[in-house]
């Protein structure tokens, strides 16, 4: 225990800040944090929430767009060993009110532009401040500008993360200190990240897709460019200005990137290692990205909720992109059957995982908790991950499709990638998602919202004979529904859930 807490996070940054004072550790346009600074702002956000009340292992709810200030908040509770609970700003009112209550938050900050509404709704139960650099100065004017220091202990919470993936109510998922601690370690061994390093963040930080780049980045003495709302020109703009040397991206963004016409004159030689994970990344797409992108390519599957993870360094195995890689060491992956018996070597399961990187549950969701968790004969705990897989000969491991988007048509188990990754050959088709809907004759039947070329004159019926020329029977399409663009989350997952409901009321 005690030599685990030499790692603690925000204690490396504390190191950092003595050790090279003046080395950038924040970006954000034209607004900079060197080690100290950032430093003095968690000492003064620590010792103003403990002025405020706050003890070891209580909340504060962060609810924004990437900035300085988010960072400075989210660490400075760090360092008071007060956990934050990350909300997503894109969230419904009701939402950001129902997260910030369940996460017990003592104060919530918030972006300016939330406050008016949100404020007045919750005002009864806990402060709400803004979310800015304006708003930090408030919470600090009569702190301290030391905090009372505080012994973390490993076991305690760390952050809460709000995730129900594209269904259902949210959950807060528990993480701590040890948990990220333990990442940072690995990741600065396996990925290079060092004092030098330049790493991008394109995505949000309330997502466990950035945090498993930002903390270890951060922890770690490298400098981070919060590079604002995405644009895949600016962003390769900012990372050859910049000399980047990490970045993380969700499939669509890169997708976004790669499609730049003027892509190629861009000098990202800095590059040592880009990162993907959160939604399905097609093999071509990583074959485009090592041809043409300089630097190592690493692709991580796994879930917000911990468990099993999957890595697959792209740049050593080509002959792979079709996986998602090879479990990380220490992390056992199975694969179970719906009655929840592990099945043969070479077989179809759903994809469970277990490994020091879990959840401590859900929190005061003691059921749910239960529902995702798979036990082997011996009483190992596993994580369940809702995804269908299989092993090839080497190890790899093959992702199927989501076990909840599988469709059942007349006794057939169709799954949506197998049909998506078809009609993307189509030349006029750029984005597709297909979904099951309820069908008297089948139970199910599929239907896919596509988005076309532009000036694409092709129908739906053309679409349809197509595929069905390329696929099974029991694989037709039902419909086929034309769209501008398809919903997404705010890390790039297709949010199939919606494309059924607006189907549905039609």
């Amino acid at each position: 225990m005690a030599n685990k807490s030499m790692h603690i996070v925000p204690e490396m940054v504390h190191q950092h800040a003595l050790t090279h004072p003046q080395q950038l550790a924040l970006i954000e346009g034209d607004h900079q944090l060197t080690y100290s600074e950032l430093n003095r702002q968690m000492d003064q956000i620590a010792a103003a929430l403990q002025e405020a009340g706050l003890k070891p292992t209580d909340t504060i709810a962060l609810c924004g767009v990437n900035s300085c200030a988010y960072v400075a908040l989210f660490f400075g509770a760090l360092r008071a060993g007060i956990t934050a609970a990350l909300i997503a700003p894109s969230s419904t009112n009701d939402g950001i009110i129902e997260m910030a209550k369940d996460s017990g938050a003592k104060h919530l900050f918030i972006d300016n532009t939330l406050l008016p509404d949100i404020k007045p709704a919750l005002e009864n139960s806990m402060p709400v401040s803004a979310l800015s650099k304006t708003g930090v100065a408030t919470l600090c004017q009569h702190a301290p500008n030391k905090p009372e220091p505080v012994k973390i202990d490993p076991s305690w919470p760390f952050n809460i993360i709000y995730s129900s993936g594209t269904t259902g109510t949210p959950k807060g998922i528990v993480q701590s200190h040890e948990m990220r601690s333990g990442h940072v370690a690995r990741a600065g061994v396996g990925f290079g990240y060092i004092d030098k390093s330049v790493t991008m963040i394109a995505t949000p930080l309330y997502s466990n897709t950035t945090l498993v780049s930002f903390i270890p980045a951060l922890a770690l003495g490298g400098t981070i460019v919060l590079t604002g709302k995405f644009d895949a020109e600016r962003y390769v703009t900012l990372a050859e200005k910049h000399n980047a040397t990490h970045a993380m991206l969700v499939p669509v963004q890169y997708k976004r990137i790669m499609a730049l016409p003027n892509f190629d004159g861009f000098d990202l030689s800095s590059f040592l290692v880009k990162f993907c994970t959160s939604a399905p990344f097609a093999a071509d797409l990583k074959a485009d990205i090592l041809a043409r992108w300089p630097g190592g390519l690493v692709e991580f599957y796994g879930m917000t909720e911990g468990g099993g993870t999957c890595i697959l360094v792209a740049h050593q195995f080509p002959n792979k992109l079709h996986t998602v890689g090879v479990p990380a060491e220490g992390h056992d992956i199975r694969l179970i059957d719906d009655e929840g018996i592990e099945v043969d070597s070479g077989e179809t399961g759903e994809v469970v995982g277990a490994s020091e990187a879990m959840m401590e549950g859900y929190k005061g969701l003691p059921e749910k908790t239960r529902e995702a968790e798979w036990h082997d004969p011996t009483g190992k705990r596993f994580i369940r991950t809702g995804d269908i897989g299989k092993f090839d000969e080497d190890g790899f491991l093959t992702l199927m499709d989501r076990k909840k988007d599988m469709i059942i048509s007349g006794g057939f188990n169709i799954y949506p990638s197998d049909l998506e990754a078809e009609l993307m050959q189509h030349p006029e088709v750029i984005d597709v998602a297909i979904v099951g809907v309820p069908s008297e004759n089948w139970g199910e039947t599929p239907v896919a919202f596509i988005v076309r070329q532009a000036g694409s004159s092709t129908d739906k019926n053309i679409v349809k004979s197509w595929l069905a020329s390329r696929v099974g029977k029991t694989q037709r399409l039902h419909d086929v529904v034309f769209t501008q663009e398809l919903p997404r989350s705010a890390i790039g997952k297709i949010l199939k859930r919606e494309l059924r409901d607006s189907y549905a009321g039609e």
